[in-house]
């Protein structure tokens, strides 16, 4: 499911992009959101290296509760290319989810869906992979375009790729840039909305995904103290 070659994974994209698995229905009952979140060395620049540490990170939560997180540590599998990140990242993000013992209803990621050269980014791709709910939330469009909604919190407006909606902006703060969000597989525009909707409180970001960003930060982190130790 991780082609280490990029024209195996261009071909994959095509395929998940025509895959059509059936929508997922959220159960009468506070769900169990889960999220991932990837970083790099600090210093790196440009599209980076296949080699390059990474450090991934997966946190799941249910009502406004941390109930387990993961950390795991692997090397990138190529430069970042746009479109083809999961070259990069996907496995290690893979690895990350699993280590989650508890069965999750969902998962966020700071990735793209349908709006994609070949309509499968690596949030459509990683819920794939393992057969879970997705949806992507990033700060901004990777190919799609359309204009910010109003200035309140909860509105949205499309996001647009050859005449089609492939996510939508979402207004999570008043005064703040919205965020897009995709909606990945076996997810749909109203519930990605939901799902966005509940998990963001006082912050502009899912809270989820704040978790997993901040866990893994913190391990890349603590790694560089002690490498400048042992020198």
């Amino acid at each position: 499911m991780w082609p280490s070659e990029a024209q195996a994974l261009i071909s994959l994209q095509r395929e998940l992009a025509q895959a059509s698995p059936a929508l997922w229905q959220p159960p009468d009952r506070s769900i169990e959101v889960a999220a991932c979140w990837v970083c790099f060395p600090k210093g790196v620049t440009g599209p980076g290296a296949a080699g390059d540490p990474v450090w991934a990170a997966a946190v799941l939560m249910r009502d406004g509760r941390t109930l387990q997180d993961a950390v795991v540590t692997g090397q990138a599998g190529a430069p970042y290319v746009p479109g083809l990140f999961a070259l990069r990242a996907g496995a290690v993000m893979d690895r990350a989810v699993q280590r989650l013992a508890e069965e999750q209803d969902v998962l966020l990621l700071d990735a793209t869906a349908r709006d994609h050269p070949r309509g499968a980014g690596l949030a459509l791709h990683l819920g794939a992979a393992l057969d879970l709910p997705t949806v992507g939330v990033t700060h901004r469009p990777l190919v799609a375009d359309g204009d910010w909604p109003e200035d309140r919190r909860g509105a949205t407006s499309p996001l647009v790729l050859d005449g089609h909606a492939v996510g939508f902006w979402m207004r999570t703060r008043v005064h703040t840039r919205p965020l897009a969000v995709h909606p990945g597989w076996r997810i749909d525009r109203s519930t990605a909305e939901r799902v966005v909707e509940a998990t963001t409180r006082r912050h502009r970001t899912p809270e989820p995904l704040r978790r997993a960003r901040h866990a893994a930060r913190l391990a890349r982190n603590a790694r560089a103290e002690l490498h400048d130790h042992e020198l």
